[in-house]
């Protein structure tokens, strides 16, 4: 029997999602992209800082998509997120919009395209961004009195040499702890001795759910994959993590961990 079409935003994501055929990891990264374009669509700045972690998307009506001031309150945003977003984030999540509003106007649920006009924002020059964190300045990071969990995801960040979405992105029965690297079928990571003495601290017995986690219990409505079996806490996300770093050491971004060349296999 076929649904009737959804009053809520929030429902038209999910079964957007549901029908994607994408994978766990991926229906996760766009569920966040989706949900942060609602704050837009209420006229409403997306929280930033400790408040995110416990901020609920506005709740939407779907047919919000059809207003004449969506496409003004879209662009506003992007303007906006631009001057403190990376752009090939914010392109990514622009896409992510774009195919989910695709998709509902093919269902008949929404006959308007807000993103209409919007344009990819121009990526920096190969070489434009920060630079790399120097040894030195790796050795002070590192010496910081940090929690174990920012102590392990900073090694880790530096020593695979991998983005900070596909870090944040592992569980713990991606890791072959012993031979220091990733199992299939999760992305082909490996670190070194510093991380390798961090991981079996952090996880502590835990064999499944995401290796990184927050410190407060997982909301009700954190998808199974994004929550601890064993601890009930959420999956650390990308901001929170930034911020993390930034508590500590204003001046460096965690894309500065990672490597101009990959690592050497140990």
């Amino acid at each position: 029997m076929a649904h009737p079409p959804p009053v809520e935003y929030a429902v038209a994501v999910e079964r957007y999602l549901a029908a994607s055929g994408l994978g766990d990891g991926s229906r996760r990264v766009y569920r966040i992209a989706l949900r942060t374009w609602a704050w837009a669509l209420a006229d409403r700045p997306a929280p930033t800082g400790p408040e995110r972690r416990r901020a609920r998307p506005p709740v939407l009506p779907l047919a919000l998509l059809d207003h004449p001031e969506a496409a003004a309150r879209l662009r506003a945003a992007v303007d906006r997120r631009s001057r403190d977003t990376d752009p090939r984030t914010l392109n990514r999540e622009l896409s992510t919009l774009r195919a989910a509003l695709a998709w509902w106007r093919a269902q008949g649920w929404t006959s308007a395209d807000p993103a209409d006009g919007l344009r990819p924002r121009p990526l920096p020059a190969p070489g434009s961004g920060p630079a790399p964190l120097t040894p030195d300045q790796l050795r002070a990071l590192f010496a910081l009195r940090v929690p174990l969990r920012e102590q392990a995801l900073w090694h880790l960040l530096h020593e695979s040499g991998a983005p900070v979405e596909t870090v944040l992105a592992l569980d713990a029965d991606d890791l072959d702890l012993p031979r220091r690297r990733t199992r299939p079928p999760a992305p082909p990571l490996t670190w070194q001795a510093a991380t390798a003495r961090l991981l079996p601290l952090l996880l502590a017995g835990r064999t499944t759910g995401p290796l990184f986690l927050t410190t407060r219990r997982a909301p009700a409505a954190t998808p199974a994959a994004d929550r601890c079996p064993h601890t009930h806490r959420a999956r650390l996300s990308y901001r929170r993590a930034a911020e993390l770093l930034t508590a500590h050491a204003p001046a460096h971004t965690l894309r500065q961990l990672r490597p101009r060349s990959r690592p050497p296999r140990p």
